[in-house]
């Protein structure tokens, strides 16, 4: 069993591309993959994706992972980012300094938990004026690095961003 292990924290109507990829893609470079949902009961994403948590919000640790992914979806980013238990772990993931990966609508989550300021984010388009006033600089490009955080925008680019994040975890 490989001492590699990753989680990804998502809920109800996250989007379906954005979760998938980045799942089988961390199996593939021989990581754990733990997934996590504020409630930890099966759900769907918004095409249907059925979404199979092994672990609820209160059950994560830090220590036990490498990375963190969160996918996006803007109505997925309007529940999680009200559950107190998710923006904590994403606020002490950061201060580990572990790699955190973002896409999307996700930026919201990194939002809230206040991590964006003076920093260079991307997220979805639409999120550019949420991104600066938080206080970062909103930067449209396939995959954004600042020190531990890695973002993207859009799953048009889901390849290079996950490239990224796995090349910036070895390199942790």
């Amino acid at each position: 069993m490989s001492s590699k292990k990753a989680i990804i924290i998502t809920g109800k109507l996250v989007q379906d591309h954005e979760f998938i990829y980045p799942y089988y893609r961390l199996q593939e470079d021989g990581y754990v993959v733990d997934i996590a949902t504020p409630d930890g009961k099966e759900t769907n994403g918004q095409i249907g994706a059925k979404i199979m948590p092994n672990k609820t919000t209160t059950e994560i640790n830090i220590t036990d992972y490498t990375i963190l992914v969160l996918p996006g979806g803007a109505k997925c980013m309007e529940y999680l980012r009200q559950d107190k238990k998710t923006i904590e772990f994403i606020r002490d993931f950061q201060a580990s300094g572990k790699t955190i990966a973002s896409i999307c609508h996700a930026a919201q989550l990194l939002i809230s938990a206040k991590i964006v300021k003076g920093r260079k984010i991307s997220g979805y388009y639409s999120l550019k004026d949420d991104i600066e006033n938080a206080g970062a600089t909103y930067i449209d490009q396939p995959v954004v690095i600042d020190e531990n955080i890695v973002t993207t925008a859009h799953y048009k680019d889901l390849g290079i961003w996950m490239a990224t994040a796995l090349k910036m975890t070895k390199g942790r």
